[in-house]
């Protein structure tokens, strides 16, 4: 975790986590509930590197819009969504804060912070 990304953690007050990044498997991919992108270049490279995991994978803003917050379960709410034939959307990049100073990394931080507590709730069915 780059120093930038560790001190926006911090200044939103959130506990900075002992991260080290590594490419997901294939395995984990494929047995997912969802995979959660931030950007659409990376659900783009799911459909093409990981096509099976593609009808569960979404951008972190799409979730935050459109997950159904029913009583179904996570699965069929994810299917019903039909992501894999979604047209991906300029709206749904997050902010990519590389190269920039610190205050663009909190900003970056802010909106994934934001948005992930919009979709947490929704993962659960009601």
């Amino acid at each position: 975790m780059s120093w930038r990304t560790r001190d926006a953690i911090a200044a939103l007050g959130l506990p900075v986590p002992n991260h080290r990044s590594r490419q997901a498997s294939t395995h984990e991919l494929d047995t997912a509930d969802l995979v959660i992108a931030l950007a659409r270049e990376h659900v783009q490279w799911m459909r093409r590197v990981h096509p099976t995991a593609a009808p569960r994978t979404a951008t972190l803003k799409r979730l935050a819009r459109d997950l159904p917050d029913d009583a179904s379960p996570l699965f069929e709410r994810v299917a019903r969504m039909r992501l894999h034939e979604l047209a991906l959307e300029r709206w749904e990049d997050v902010l990519d804060p590389a190269g920039g100073d610190l205050d663009v990394f909190v900003e970056c931080a802010r909106e994934v912070a934001d948005l992930v507590h919009e979709v947490i709730p929704r993962l659960q069915s009601p």
